[in-house]
This record gives C-alpha cells, structure tokens and sequence, in this order.
C-alpha cells in the first residue's frame, strides 16, 4: 500500500471509484493529451486519436469499481488505451477501403526515437549531411509507421512514457524478456530503415 501513498494518480483514481468527479477531472487533465499523443503516432490520425481518447476515459470511469491500486496507474490506464488501440487496428483490417495518416507531420515529435543514435549505431562510415528538422521528423514518422503494430506500441510506451519492460509487459500481456526482443528487433529495423533514408537523401542532394 506504500505505492498508494506515494503515487498520486492512485490516490486521485481511488477517489474516483467513490465518484469524486472533481479527481476524474484531474486525471483527465493529467492524462488526456499523453493518451491521445500516443493514438496519434500510432494511427496517424488526430480526429481518430480525440475519439478513442474519450473512449478510453470512459473506459477508465466505467471500470472505477474493479481497479485495484497494485501497480501504477498510468500502467492500468495504458493497459486500456493499449485494448482500445488493438481493437480499432482489428476493425480497420477488416476495412482496407479506409486509410490512416495523410495527415501533416507538423506535430509529429522527432524525439520518440533518436535517428543520430539510430544511424550511427553499428554504422561506422556513414555518409552525413545536415537534415533540417521537416526532415527528420518525415524520416522518424516514415520509419515508425514501418514498424509492425506491436513494435510500435512498445516503442511509443518507452520513448513517450519512460515505461520499462515490467510496465510495458504489464501493458502489452507479454513477458519482459518478450518486451527486450520486441524494442531490439524494432530498434534494429528503425535504424535500417532511417540510414536508407539518410542514404536517399544524401544521394539526391549531390545529384541535384
């Protein structure tokens, strides 16, 4: 019960179980824009993010009465926003006619995966030139959209939210050992992918 004490979302969210609507709105307001943070780099659609936010907030006020202060809570609430986002994947593959994305990458954040970290690991001549920041953001949401679903939740919960392989096991319903390959296999293929982009680049920068 110490983590009760200390964690202060716990304490809000055992407030909200005896319908304190006050403490529901703090965590809303704590939370809203992480949860729907992470639906947008993982859709690519910001309408659709807003949707599923609210869905997973009513989730979270539906399930008030069975949630069980043993872990933190931002890993119960993503443990939702990780179901919501799995059901909707479900139903958009049985609707190839309706597309993700095609929205602006002005918001998409470069600092989910570091593409320097990503191009020079295990690369020892790398050819460089200066990306501005329009392309490396292009380059990071091309190379994280090319990440398999699961990956790309893992990668999102580590980079977004600091969550480490217990919490995003706990998340994912996968064990920690499968969470370490899981982040290897995606932090292999990111780096794949983003020295072929800078590789692209460079090529058409001297042919131009």
């Amino acid at each position: 019960m110490n983590q009760t004490v200390h964690d202060t979302n716990i304490r809000l969210m055992l407030a909200v179980q005896k319908d304190d609507a006050s403490a529901f709105e703090e965590l809303m307001f704590r939370f809203q824009g992480r949860v729907q943070s992470l639906f947008r780099h993982l859709l690519g659609n910001r309408e659709l993010a807003e949707d599923l936010t609210q869905d997973v907030f009513l989730r979270v006020f539906r399930a008030r009465q069975s949630y069980q202060p043993n872990a933190k809570f931002s890993t119960w609430l993503f443990t939702i926003a990780n179901n919501v986002a799995l059901n909707q994947m479900r139903s958009q593959r049985r609707k190839p006619e309706t597309q993700f994305g095609g929205e602006s990458n002005e918001h998409f954040s470069d600092t989910i995966f570091n593409p320097a970290d990503a191009i020079t690991a295990g690369s020892e001549a790398m050819p460089t030139r200066q990306l501005d920041k329009s392309e490396l953001r292009e380059m990071v949401r091309l190379a994280v959209e090319a990440l398999n679903e699961r990956q790309r939740m893992a990668v999102l919960l580590n980079r977004f939210e600091g969550m480490n392989y217990a919490e995003i096991a706990d998340v994912m319903k996968l064990t920690p050992q499968a969470v370490k390959s899981l982040l290897c296999r995606a932090h292999i293929q990111l780096r794949n992918i983003l020295q072929k982009y800078v590789q692209k680049g460079i090529a058409v920068a001297h042919s131009s």
